[in-house]
């Protein structure tokens, strides 16, 4: 069913999250109604997650990563360069678990929450994540992103215009520094997967503390018996290759996902859920190879509308619905320039590179003239 375009955007008020970020349900007050979002009952049909269809995801993700392992740890017999030519389909499908990882934070993988809980546990040892702990601030994420007052919740840090000026020099370095594409797809993989995750707040609920302790209780035992059976120097040379490719292509999905040109930044006062969805989130139209590989996730805008829809169908959801006809969409290649964007800039509405944030001169100052006597 088609949803109809409507002639303005949704206003909802925010609804309490719990940690699964799913909206709770609170009773309305006397004398009033609830009104459901606009687009609920048009996508509600594609939010039902298909048993077969899941398990064919685990069957083209999990499976292949893991035999593409072991085919890894054979080729170290042979070639390190084979070894590394492995690695690039071996990172792909690693990236498509990170996506049924992701489905299940949002209990739309299985049906069951429980299952959807302990299955995301598991796939969470394989791309080094806690999954109470990423399921909570993915969360944040969704019902804080494009609000220029909440920022910090799961998202690629971004300053605007003025904030960034207002920085003393060596904390603009700092902020260069993070934004460099070296750093943030080079490093970044590192601190994101296997850093950050390791580290427990000390404010953390202790449910969100268990989470963090358990995963990391898990993963050294699961390290410390594949370390023991192939020798941790082949262990390291295979894993290695494929987490690193792997958290670069997760990085930068993520980031183009909500980091473009026209991307939407509001106020707590304007912003609203469907905006930020429709408006702040990319359709990062993929090749087929590679939106195969990324589970569907460049179809942003509809995961952020309803994240309820597991990543197979996001496609049809896309392509049944007229609401989604005029979303941002990007190519591979707007998706790579878009790494030039660093700041937001408030006057003009868009995200701008540092050069494009210098400030201009001021009004009468001199200008430089061509010496008349150099040549050319």
């Amino acid at each position: 069913m088609p949803i109809p375009v409507q002639p303005s955007i949704d206003n909802r008020p925010r609804e309490p999250r719990n940690e699964g970020g799913a909206a709770t349900t609170t009773e309305p007050a006397a004398g009033r109604t609830r009104e459901r979002p606009f687009w609920s009952e048009a996508l509600d049909p594609y939010a039902e997650p298909r048993f077969a269809r899941s398990l064919l995801d685990l069957a083209t993700s999990v499976v292949p990563y893991l035999a593409l392992s072991a085919a890894m740890y054979w080729a170290l017999g042979v070639s390190y360069l084979l070894v590394l030519a492995i690695a690039i389909p071996a990172g792909g499908f690693l990236v498509r678990t990170f996506i049924l990882f992701h489905d299940c934070s949002h209990g739309s993988f299985l049906r069951s929450r429980r299952a959807n809980t302990w299955l995301g546990a598991v796939l969470g040892l394989f791309v080094y994540s806690p999954f109470l702990r990423w399921r909570h601030d993915h969360a944040i994420h969704h019902a804080t992103s494009g609000d220029l007052d909440r920022r910090g919740g799961g998202d690629v840090r971004t300053l605007t215009v003025a904030e960034y000026n207002a920085l003393a020099p060596r904390a603009r370095l700092g902020y260069r520094l993070f934004r460099n594409p070296l750093i943030m797809f080079g490093v970044g993989p590192i601190v994101a997967l296997l850093i950050g995750p390791r580290l427990v707040a000390r404010d953390a609920r202790p449910r969100m503390r268990r989470s963090v302790i358990g995963t990391n209780i898990a993963l050294a035992v699961c390290v410390g018996a594949l370390c023991w059976l192939l020798g941790w120097r082949d262990f390291l040379l295979i894993q290695a290759p494929t987490v690193m490719l792997a958290g670069s292509a997760g990085i930068w999905l993520f980031y183009v996902q909500h980091q473009f040109e026209d991307a939407y930044w509001e106020d707590t006062n304007d912003w609203t859920y469907a905006d930020a969805a429709l408006r702040g989130s990319s359709y990062l139209k993929l090749p087929k190879v590679l939106q195969f590989f990324s589970g569907n996730i460049g179809l942003h805008h509809v995961h952020h509308l309803n994240a309820r829809i597991p990543n197979y169908n996001l496609q049809r959801a896309h392509d049944e619905n007229a609401i989604f006809e005029s979303v941002p969409t990007l190519s591979l290649r707007d998706g790579l320039h878009s790494v030039r964007l660093k700041l937001w800039d408030e006057d003009s509405g868009r995200l701008v590179t540092f050069a494009q944030a210098r400030p201009a001169p001021p009004t009468g100052a001199p200008t430089r003239l061509a010496d008349p006597t150099s040549s050319g």
